[in-house]
């Protein structure tokens, strides 16, 4: 209705509604294209360009009258569906982990930078920074057991004399002709101009800041060679070769490497890592079963105990209304919240289990304990939905069936397994495996019940005894110190395609309750 009555908003006041918005849009769009370049963010300017082009095509056109009102929903299926999915498989192709986020010329640099070792005489200075009279960075160096004082920027070093120097209380000097101090206050804001600043002393060596109080002398240990692409240590003359994984290794031992690193593509060495790699086969291993246990136990006991419910409040019993309305309150109630509660209610020294028992049970810290802990907390929160899909699956089936079935002398029990139940999965499948596949990806109630725990983290474990593949992959990717964005990305696809074909398979038992109605 809403669709033929904007079919029919024609004349001058539409076209001066459309040129709005449309001028709107345009101007949204170009000033998230200009941030998006300015980012370097040449994937999302495109894209953003495209939709640019589209939006004015179409709607400037008089014809693709339906398109006009799909436009809107594919952009956004683009943006937040297709998008997102593309780049996760991209990056999942990349070496893209904790030390390994930024460039290989920045990697360059910054191993050169660090690339440094203070010289056999260990001479150091107190430091003050600041600016000389052309605005360079300045370093005023003291000296004070040997009386020595002076001004270094990247190109020269200059001796003063003490009398021409103003001193702190520690006998160290803060003042100088031609130089302008950096308040203290102030500092951070030089951070990284300070660290990569090579002030001049003598030859080859040259002083480098140790925070922003003390400074050595010291001499480049590892010289990059652009030629070979390789770090050479001047002293000992060990080669760091590019491995072509992100990281320049020494060439007689690959496992000694340089750090930072860079991305890289390593195509699909990820995936090859789940498959032959047993530090990260073991885990995945372990964790895609628990997932699928996990998933098939949820489903498995929220159907059973829904359906008896609706079984039993399909009677006529007296205060039947009050019943159902107890017996959805979990579905009403958020299921952050509810999970939360059932923390506390778990909770060792002060649950309300343990209090009631007079145990002492520790259901976060055992697995068995805390897997049947995230069991019943799901059955908690999911019982409602199969309760009120199985109540009305029920006013579907015709009670012609069970009163035939009655006559020629089946009782109950046949009446259920023989009728009943086979006719409630052949219209409840489609819902059964969407269940499923939602469970399958619940991340919600294992990262607020038990954080995918226990685990021993002091062993380096990341996979959890109640981690699914969600969490664990959010394990990988932010939940410890080593960061592994690549990997955690490759096994998001694996997710993906799995949950996927779950869907498919779905979608296709659906034409079921197609074919029931007829």
């Amino acid at each position: 209705m809403i669709y033929q009555y904007l079919l029919r908003f024609t004349g001058p006041v539409a076209f001066v509604a459309k040129v709005i918005t449309l001028l709107i849009v345009n101007s949204v769009l170009i000033l998230l294209t200009n941030h998006a370049f300015a980012a370097d963010q040449l994937a999302i300017s495109v894209f953003l360009i495209v939709v640019l082009i589209l939006v004015n095509y179409v709607y400037f056109s008089p014809k693709y009258q339906q398109f006009k009102f799909l436009l809107p929903g594919l952009v956004l299926l683009a943006a937040f569906v297709i998008m997102p999915i593309l780049y996760t498989l991209a990056m999942s192709t990349y070496e893209y982990r904790t030390g390994n986020y930024i460039s290989q010329n920045d990697a360059i640099d910054r191993i050169q930078v660090s690339g440094v070792m203070p010289i056999e005489e260990g001479i150091a200075f107190d430091l003050v920074l600041g600016r000389d009279d052309q605005d360079r960075l300045t370093a005023l160096l003291s000296d004070s057991f040997n009386d020595k004082y002076f001004i270094s920027n990247k190109e020269s070093l200059t001796q003063l004399n003490k009398s021409d120097l103003e001193f702190n209380e520690l006998g160290v000097a803060v003042a100088a002709p031609g130089f302008t101090r950096i308040p203290p206050n102030k500092l951070s804001e030089f951070d990284a101009e300070v660290i990569e600043t090579r002030f001049f002393y003598d030859g080859d060596a040259f002083v480098v800041t140790e925070g922003f109080e003390v400074a050595v002398v010291a001499q480049q240990v590892l010289q990059y060679e652009k030629d070979t692409d390789r770090f050479v240590n001047q002293y000992t003359g060990e080669a760091y070769l590019n491995n072509g994984k992100g990281n320049f290794a020494l060439e007689n031992n690959p496992e000694t490497i340089l750090e930072p690193g860079w991305r890289t593509p390593i195509w699909f060495e990820h995936y090859g890592k789940l498959i032959f790699d047993e530090r990260v086969r073991g885990p995945f291993i372990t964790v895609f079963i628990w997932t699928i246990i996990f998933a098939s136990l949820t489903v498995l006991t929220t159907f059973a105990v829904g359906l008896v419910l609706a079984l039993v409040l399909d009677k006529p019993l007296f205060g039947k209304r009050l019943y159902r309305s107890i017996l959805i309150l979990p579905y009403a109630i958020p299921s952050l919240i509810s999970i939360l509660v059932w923390g506390g209610i778990f909770n060792r020294d002060y649950g309300a289990i343990n209090q009631l028992l007079g145990l002492e049970i520790a259901w976060f810290e055992d697995a068995s304990f805390a897997r049947f802990a995230v069991i019943m907390v799901n059955l908690w929160l999911g019982f409602p939905y199969f309760y009120l899909i199985s109540s009305g699956a029920l006013q579907a089936i015709p009670n012609e069936l069970n009163e035939a079935a009655a006559i020629d002398g089946a009782n109950g029990r046949q009446i259920f397994s023989k009728i009943t139940l086979p006719l409630l999965l052949q219209i409840l499948t489609p819902l059964l495996i969407a269940s499923f596949a939602f469970n399958f990806n619940n991340f919600n109630l294992i990262y607020l019940l038990t954080g995918g725990g226990p685990r021993d983290e002091s062993a380096g474990e990341i996979a959890g005894a109640t981690d699914i593949l969600i969490s664990y992959t959010y394990n990988i990717a932010f939940g410890s110190y080593i960061q592994d964005l690549g990997l955690a990305s490759a096994i998001s696809v694996i997710i993906f395609f799995i949950v996927a074909s779950i869907s498919m398979f779905g979608i296709r038992r659906s034409k079921v309750l197609e074919g029931f109605g007829k």
